[in-house]
């Protein structure tokens, strides 16, 4: 009778385990299952963009503008959060909240000036994928653009948010491992780089580079996929300790992506400053900065600087077609679904623009450079949109953001339209 009544117990529990609105506890580190839609935005923030964006701060700069990546992340952790927020407290992902709750003439300017920036960070990612596969495999650009164009849709048109997390998780993986290999084949000023770090500093003519950084860390489209990812993991909207939990896990989760996404952006900063920068070589285009690399550090440093940049370009493309999918669905009122047309046909416009647009590009790298810059112009309109619905009651309830985190985001917000101003005062 005793062994019957453990079996049952034995049972109940991997019942609950196995429910939804189960939610393990810290003390078991059992919150692991959570992780996954932070790493999905933080694959968007170490694509191809990035790096032509860090590269060019690196060789032209040293380490001086490596502030901009930890400034960048810190608002980019508030924004994520924020947003984040959104999603677990009112079921709705940013897109869907716009187009429900402000007049259509704000949702719909906003949306489409997003599906823009969705397009432009495709570009810049399917670009650097086709670039990897010259590298390594001497394919044209534009032939390597229709082949990786190819394979993300598929891949997209194919798999469910569970088997991509786990693709996409693998994927940063090999990129944070091949940039910590690369730093161990130059030689770092490493108290250069933390004074970088910690130290602002505008070098003159930097303030192009500056905004590209920004605008490819703290990146639009990210925003809106965070909010809606983020509905993968909902257990229970009905209980609020559930929620509350649900808040503490998504923080943790994007506090630790972002991390990862900060080491690999400033890994790159650093790289190109000790391999560049100290021998006063100035980089214009990927596939120099590769063919640089192996003299200085190695042929095997420039092969995994290719295969990495592959790598990046394949899973932040997949990010980015998600992106438009849930910016278009949105416009609908509807969440992101493949198997739904709105997602189907944003994802499409996303990805196949943007193949439309690297063929009548010039210059590859100077397109990465002034994508991420477009990226940051239209990041204030994306970011006071999301201020405006998470302070409101009527979208959030009594999860409304409070004077401290109002504050915050308005400060954030204020920072980058200044950033704006001063890139525009520059070109003048």
């Amino acid at each position: 009778m005793e062994q019957e009544v453990i079996k049952v117990k034995m049972i109940v529990r991997i019942k609950n385990y196995f429910k939804r609105d189960y939610i393990p506890d810290f003390e078991t580190l059992k919150f692991l299952r959570y992780i996954g839609p932070g790493l999905l935005v933080t694959v968007g923030f170490i694509d191809p963009g990035n790096w032509a964006s860090n590269i060019a701060a690196g060789s032209d700069y040293g380490y001086a503008l490596l502030w901009m990546v930890t400034l960048s992340t810190i608002m980019l952790v508030i924004l994520q959060h924020n947003v984040a927020h959104l999603g677990i407290a009112s079921g709705l992902c940013l897109s869907e909240a716009a187009s429900f709750h402000t007049p259509s003439w704000i949702s719909g300017t906003t949306l489409i000036t997003a599906m823009f920036a969705a397009v432009s960070t495709a570009l810049a990612e399917i670009l650097g994928a086709a670039i990897g596969l010259n590298m390594l495999f001497r394919i044209p650009v534009f032939a390597g653009t229709i082949l990786s164009a190819i394979f993300v849709l598929i891949f997209l048109f194919t798999n469910s948010y569970k088997r991509l997390e786990k693709f996409i998780i693998g994927f940063v993986s090999v990129i944070g491992l091949s940039f910590l290999y690369e730093l161990t084949l130059v030689k770092v000023d490493w108290s250069a780089a933390v004074n970088g770090w910690v130290v602002p500093s505008i070098p003159y003519g930097s303030m192009p580079i500056i905004m590209s950084v920004l605008g490819a860390v703290v990146m639009p489209h990210n925003l809106f996929l965070h909010s809606e990812i983020i509905q993968s993991r909902q257990w229970n909207l009905e209980n609020e300790k559930v929620i509350k939990k649900q808040l503490d896990f998504e923080f943790m989760d994007t506090l630790f992506s972002m991390g990862v996404g900060w080491a690999i952006n400033s890994a790159i900063i650093i790289l190109a400053a000790a391999a560049f920068y100290t021998n006063k070589i100035s980089v214009s285009e990927l596939q120099q900065a590769e063919t640089m690399l192996s003299p200085i550090a190695g042929n095997m440093a420039s092969i995994i600087f290719a295969v990495a940049l592959l790598f990046a370009g394949i899973s932040s493309s997949v990010t980015a077609g998600m992106a438009g999918g849930s910016i278009f669905a949105g416009i609908f009122k509807e969440p992101y679904n493949i198997k739904d047309k709105h997602s189907r046909i944003g994802l499409a416009i996303t990805i196949i623009a943007a193949v439309l647009i690297i063929f009548l590009i010039r210059d590859p790298f100077k397109g990465l450079i002034f994508s991420q810059m477009f990226l940051s112009i239209q990041l204030p309109i994306t970011i006071f949109l999301q201020i405006y619905l998470t302070s409101s009651k009527k979208v959030m309830g009594k999860y409304a953001n409070g004077k401290f985190t109002l504050t915050l985001l308005l400060i954030i917000g204020s920072i980058v339209s200044l950033l704006n101003i001063m890139l525009l005062i520059s070109y003048l």
